[in-house]
């Protein structure tokens, strides 16, 4: 379903399932890296800290579908992004297709996304808690790790009950730093 009115972030964003379609890839220069985006006609489906042939290719056979050169598809989250990792876009409106993703990471996920804005974090537990799930704080972590769609579901707002946790994204830890430096959680200068 297309983004509607007064519904929730979540119940906005694309949901589909299908196995038609094709994907297209963009690369956004920030100061993580090269972050590449794989969109679907149903929204963005993934994005990674690496743009390589072969994350292309595994994003591509995940998804079983054709890639496909669409600026026109992509040129939304392009912009998004680059305005996010210039300080002037707090809030990612594109659509999310949400397929890679399990009953319980979606669960967590989304609750993630609609509820932890920018320059704001959340515990692993508090995460837990707020989706409703009977999933340890530890499989919140699992959960993180796992994301499909790092920084638009900001995974990186997810810390630990003593400090910041880890990160699977990027360079580890220094790119949650430098994310959550970037939203104004975090001074600078402690990474």
């Amino acid at each position: 379903m297309g983004a509607v009115g007064a519904k929730s972030k979540s119940q906005s964003k694309s949901q589909s399932k299908s196995a038609s379609g094709t994907v297209a890839f963009v690369v956004v220069p920030s100061p993580v890296g090269d972050v590449l985006v794989a969109v679907t006609e149903d929204g963005v489906v993934a994005s990674h800290f690496r743009n390589s042939v072969e994350v292309r290719a595994r994003i591509a056979a995940r998804l079983g579908l054709p890639v496909v050169e669409d600026p026109a598809r992509t040129d939304a989250v392009r912009t998004q992004l680059a305005a996010y990792f210039a300080g002037t876009l707090h809030e990612f409106s594109v659509l999310i297709d949400w397929r890679l993703m399990s009953a319980a990471q979606r669960l967590v996920l989304g609750k993630l996304y609609e509820t932890v804005p920018f320059g704001q974090v959340i515990t692993y537990g508090e995460l837990a808690t707020r989706a409703g799930s009977t999933i340890p704080a530890r499989g919140i972590g699992s959960i993180m790790g796992s994301n499909p769609i790092p920084i638009i579901v900001p995974c990186h707002r997810v810390v630990a009950g003593n400090g910041l946790g880890g990160f699977s994204g990027g360079d580890g830890v220094e790119s949650k730093q430098a994310l959550l430096a970037l939203e104004g959680y975090l001074p600078a200068a402690l990474w």
